[in-house]
């Protein structure tokens, strides 16, 4: 079993989600104590797909988020880099067109999509400005990025008692119900160093992202960003 390292080399943490694959979204909801289906649903909202458009979904593991967008008429697109969570995707949906890609090197032409987003995988990548450049070039002019991920409790007592969830409850109950317990230890910890909301903010407009915008869900747990590419 692989855990990935807080320097995020690509290939550790390409191995670390092919290990927990089969029993991810089930992990994942257990962990989420069910809130990750209401944050797919935000996402799903934020993202406004309409048929015909081109949505790029980046971190789409087993294609799980994608199917909101589909549903909506919209060509959506499930990317990731591990080819195990692939498998599995194409194992469940394969009317969807999975397509391995790394997000600091996505291979797709500039000014494709009409909106492209990523749920719970920037903080995965190991160069995240680099990621942010990209999906500003696939993106049209008019366009727009949604990035849901977790975040900073807005409210302090609230934020310790999280903080202490993550770092003693999750990893025995991962141990209860995932194939690699330790890839979710490595889950609290890169939560932990992540930017908080404004950060993260700052970072899109760094990239190129304009009228950036974030909103908090589940009390700042998570996050909700957006931005344009200006038309």
């Amino acid at each position: 079993m692989t855990r990935a390292s807080l320097d995020k080399q690509p290939h550790e943490v390409a191995s670390m989600f092919d290990d927990v694959a089969d029993r991810y979204d089930l992990t994942n909801d257990v962990l989420s104590l069910g809130q990750a289906r209401l944050w797919r649903r935000e996402v799903a909202k934020a993202v406004d797909a309409r048929p015909a458009q081109r949505v790029l979904d980046l971190a789409a593991g087993t294609g799980t988020s994608s199917l909101p967008f589909a549903r909506t008429g919209a060509r959506v697109v499930p990317c990731d880099f591990s080819l195990g969570m692939l498998q599995v995707g194409k194992g469940r949906h394969g009317w969807l067109p999975f397509t391995a890609g790394d997000a600091t090197r996505l291979p797709f032409r500039d000014d494709v999509f009409d909106a492209v987003t990523i749920s719970f995988g920037l903080r995965n990548v190991q160069d995240h400005g680099a990621a942010l450049r990209e999906m500003y070039r696939v993106t049209r002019p008019g366009g727009r990025v949604v990035i849901c991920e977790f975040s900073q409790p807005t409210w302090a007592p609230f934020r310790t008692v999280y903080t202490e969830y993550l770092m003693r409850a999750l990893p025995p109950v991962a141990r209860a119900v995932s194939s690699n317990p330790d890839a979710y230890v490595y889950l609290a910890e890169s939560i932990r160093a992540w930017p908080d909301q404004a950060a993260l903010a700052g970072q899109l407009r760094g990239a190129g992202w304009s009228k950036v915008a974030w909103r908090n869900l589940s009390g700042g747990i998570v996050a909700l960003h957006r931005g344009y590419k200006a038309a």
